[in-house]
């Protein structure tokens, strides 16, 4: 699978964020809280939601399942005048992502491990490090095996 390699501009997201592992993982209470609240949020630009990752420098270096994390469930909006209570505002700067059309089940982490292990030691880039997302649309279905979705990759050229 190879993915598309996108400059990504600036974007406004408001949502919920928690921290968490990957053996600690609280993505299943971060969406039930948001999504019956999603409605609240003003200026939205599209339908799709975000899930976005903020890693520390060391995660992927130093990597082990106990690593924290913050996970954000969001939207996208053309400002973040009014945010509704209990959520925030993130700015998700520009940069350039690997961008993987990615088609199967949520729980199936197999994409990750294509993506750290064989795609990118293999390509002309390497890890940046901004947020990583996913961009749940129309034709997504959580644990759905014909669910789709993009992965979001942060990239730069390799030194």
């Amino acid at each position: 699978m190879q993915p598309s390699i996108k400059l990504l501009e600036e974007k406004k997201l408001v949502g919920m964020h928690l921290g968490m592992s990957l053996a600690s993982n609280r993505t299943f209470e971060l969406w039930s809280n948001f999504r019956p609240r999603a409605h609240e949020i003003r200026n939205r630009v599209s339908a799709d939601f975000i899930s976005m990752q903020l890693y520390d420098a060391s995660h992927f270096i130093n990597f082990d399942p106990s690593n924290q994390f913050t996970k954000w469930a969001a939207v996208e909006v053309s400002n973040c005048d009014t945010i509704p209570e209990e959520m925030d505002c993130f700015t998700l700067e520009s940069g350039t992502y690997a961008v993987f059309h990615y088609k199967g089940s949520s729980a199936d982490s197999s994409i990750f491990q294509y993506i750290f292990t064989q795609w990118l030691p293999n390509s002309e880039y390497q890890l940046d490090h901004r947020p990583h997302f996913e961009v749940l649309g129309s034709k997504y279905k959580n644990n759905d095996p014909n669910s789709e979705e993009e992965i979001w990759i942060p990239i730069r050229n390799r030194k």
